[in-house]
């Protein structure tokens, strides 16, 4: 039996109608869930805790990475990830071993921090760093 045009008119209408439906019954994400990004590049990881001046959690802060690793560092691999209400965040498979370590720099609106790792070192990191304003 060949689709006509009306047939695929109505498939495409019962579509819309239903979309909303299926698309409301996904839970928004866990803001307790700690997010995590995977750099798929070694065994290694990153614990964050991402706080104010005054030591309170900062939420939706940024932490970022450039990795330069392999032969000659000629592969590179730029991750980020966004801290949960409790400022946590997590960055795994990191290489074991990179030519310089592993900086790692935090930032929300106006204020930034960073950290240093060299995860030949310390394989499973963690890092409280504390925003500050960015110097003008």
């Amino acid at each position: 039996m060949p689709i006509t045009t009306r047939t695929l008119r109505i498939t495409l209408m019962l579509t819309m109608l239903f979309l909303p439906v299926v698309e409301a019954q996904n839970p928004s994400p866990d803001p307790k869930s700690i997010p995590v990004i995977d750099g798929g590049i070694g065994p290694c990881s990153a614990d964050f805790t991402i706080t104010d001046a005054n030591n309170a959690p900062v939420y939706a802060a940024k932490v970022r990475v450039h990795i330069a690793y392999g032969f000659l560092s000629a592969h590179k691999l730029d991750l980020e990830v966004g801290t949960n209400a409790a400022g946590k965040a997590r960055i795994t498979g990191l290489p074991e071993k990179t030519k310089q370590g592993l900086f790692f720099q935090a930032s929300e609106g106006d204020r930034e921090g960073s950290a240093f790792d060299d995860p030949s070192k310390t394989c499973k990191a963690s890092f409280t760093i504390a925003l500050e304003k960015k110097p003008q």
